[in-house]
């Protein structure tokens, strides 16, 4: 369960923001600068509120009452637009980077499972600049979830991708989600992936919660 209560002062307006979720997909949709990023670097620690709270399983990310954890610590796998790989490292060196050395010898059987799932084990060798932009994708979640988040934030993750790809990343992220069961935050533009993707969406505007509602498509999903 993650519970997230946010109060910012932003440029243009105050963001008031509450609301929780279990193992779910949650998308947030809404315009440009409405504080769908905002609340996504906040959950990870990124920038913090001026007051409220964030709870992931009983672990107080941030209390205005307290020191705010550290986003190493938060233990969250967050995907930036840009899938934010390493070009100077190869695609295995990437996906094991946030992986701690007490933990490898526990994770190569998971993390085979997540190439495989994601058909990536012939690129292990190659650099960024050598895939194309589904595969780079496909490796900025496998990174993301080598580390067993407890949260998987991703902020518009397929913009860039052509229809055929984005579709296909769909799919697996709808099948990773059903693996790992974990809180899934997608940050979209595009209704139609917000209904294909979400067990629910909340609509913002200039850092409130405008609407909500639960996909068609996904509405016998269990949390």
């Amino acid at each position: 369960m993650l519970n997230v209560r946010i109060h910012k002062q932003l440029a243009h307006y105050e963001m008031n923001i509450e609301f929780e979720m279990g193992n779910e997909i949650l998308v947030l949709v809404g315009p440009s600068g409405s504080g769908k990023t905002t609340i996504l670097n906040s959950v990870a620690g990124l920038v913090h509120p001026d007051s409220g709270m964030i709870v992931s399983n009983k672990r107080i990310f941030f209390d205005s009452n307290e020191k705010p954890m550290p986003a190493r610590e938060r233990k969250i796998g967050y995907l930036f637009q840009d899938y934010a790989l390493f070009p100077h490292m190869t695609v295995e060196k990437n996906i094991w980077y946030g992986v701690k050395k007490t933990q490898r010898n526990e994770s190569k059987e998971m993390i085979k499972q997540l190439l495989q799932v994601l058909g990536i084990e012939h690129l292990l060798q190659k650099y960024p600049h050598q895939i194309s932009g589904g595969e780079k994708q496909r490796v900025g979640l496998a990174r993301a979830l080598a580390a067993r988040p407890s949260v998987l934030l991703l902020d518009e993750p397929l913009s860039a991708l052509d229809k055929e790809t984005r579709q296909q990343c769909q799919d697996e992220l709808l099948r990773l989600h059903n693996m790992w069961k974990i809180p899934f935050m997608i940050v979209t533009h595009d209704l139609d992936e917000a209904e294909r993707l979400g067990d629910r969406i909340i609509y913002l505007e200039q850092g409130k919660i405008a609407d909500e509602t639960w996909s068609v498509n996904n509405k016998n999903k269990q949390l």
